[in-house]
């Protein structure tokens, strides 16, 4: 190895190494710029105002709320770098809010964290580093990213409560290459101890749990915001198409749902269905929610395909467990997916992420979406 490789797999040394950190306000982009600042690194951090949420409130849990902003120019002001806010509102309704809606109306269940990295955060962020000449767009997501012969993996952090790695499958090659993660070698209590280390005002800051343009979880109010027509009563039928009940709209329901169906049976009934067409709602019993087969569209491949035929996990949520499956692709980028067992509330519109195993952990393959 090159005696002047530095920490992020760059044949440089660090005081001629420009990087742009992506500063959310956050304790984990704050550290992630203070570790790249104490180890010479030319820093510039960058923050995006994706949403006016109209409350720019110091105790929000959402992410890139106004306060979230004030927190990031502290830190670059403590730290001494240069700092820089980019207004992406319009950006990030079109790409983001607006998907949003209409998937939950066509009675799919939406990631809007991975549209957000898709589009703004690593589109854009991604081609504004590069007009700045930058050497790396560096964040503080908690994923493993390793670097060899220019050629950058990705795989689950060791932090696997904190893990990223489903949030990031459509990233593209290019932008992997490009892409530095510090954090994923480390768990979330080191990373806070670094921040007090470093003086930051984050250092105690609480992690953000809401969707930024969700506040406290309530989808049904965004899109009532948005879309106040969408709340359509419908039936709810059981397996045998019987209507059982009735329903003030489907976006209140996702796959997998037993609370809040308000309709009384000799057992627990789950949502199994939600047909958007028929303004229906789908019920049955639990055992009927497992499924071992799943058709994916929009596949993004970070790999070759062959590496697909060998031992593939997959995750069907952010939370879910990694799944044994094979994965049989189409030359259409789609791809039918066979688990060995089958899972619980799989649900179109979420990810479905590939990865393989190998010395370094759980390597990230891609993944695509969930049609069916």
């Amino acid at each position: 190895m090159n005696k002047d490789l530095n920490s992020i797999g760059l044949d440089k040394k660090p005081s001629d190494t420009t990087v742009v950190v992506a500063m959310s306000g956050g304790v984990d982009s704050s550290t992630v710029a203070g570790i790249m600042k104490k180890e010479g690194f030319k820093v510039i951090g960058i923050t995006l105002k994706l949403y006016d949420d109209g409350k720019e409130v110091a105790a929000s849990k959402q992410c890139c709320s106004g306060q979230d902003i004030m927190d990031a120019k502290r830190v670059a002001h403590k730290l001494n770098i240069d700092h820089r806010i980019l207004y992406y509102q319009d950006k990030f309704k079109q790409g983001v809010i607006d998907n949003f809606v209409e998937s939950y109306l066509k009675g799919e269940t939406p990631i809007p964290c991975v549209q957000c990295n898709q589009t703004v955060k690593f589109k854009d962020l991604f081609e504004v580093s590069k007009e700045l000449k930058a050497d790396a767009l560096v964040t503080g997501h908690y994923v493993k990213s390793i670097t060899e012969n220019n050629t950058t993996n990705m795989y689950r952090a060791i932090d696997e409560n904190r893990d990223q790695s489903y949030f990031l499958f459509n990233t593209t090659r290019e932008q992997l290459n490009y892409l530095r993660f510090p954090l994923g070698g480390m768990l979330k209590n080191k990373t806070r101890e670094i921040a007090k280390n470093l003086d930051l005002n984050v250092a105690d800051k609480p992690d953000s749990q809401d969707i930024c343009f969700v506040p406290n979880g309530d989808y049904a109010s965004v899109i009532q915001k948005f879309r106040p027509d969408s709340f359509q009563k419908g039936n709810i039928k059981n397996l045998d198409g019987d209507v059982i009940g009735v329903h003030d709209g489907i976006i209140n329901f996702t796959i997998g749902q037993r609370k809040g169906i308000k309709v009384s049976d000799k057992e627990a009934l789950y949502v199994l269905k939600i047909n958007s067409e028929k303004n229906e709602i789908i019920v049955g019993p639990k055992e009927k929610l497992g499924k071992k087969e799943i058709n994916l569209k929009n596949i993004n491949l970070l790999t070759n395909k062959i590496d697909l035929n060998k031992n593939i996990f997959v995750k069907v949520r952010s939370t879910g467990n990694l799944l044994e499956a094979k994965v049989d692709l189409d030359g259409e980028n789609n791809a039918k997916v066979n688990l060995i067992y089958p899972e619980d509330g799989i649900s179109p519109g979420q990810a479905c992420v590939f990865y393989s195993k190998d010395n370094h952990g759980d390597k990230l393959l891609g993944g695509g979406w969930i049609v069916s």
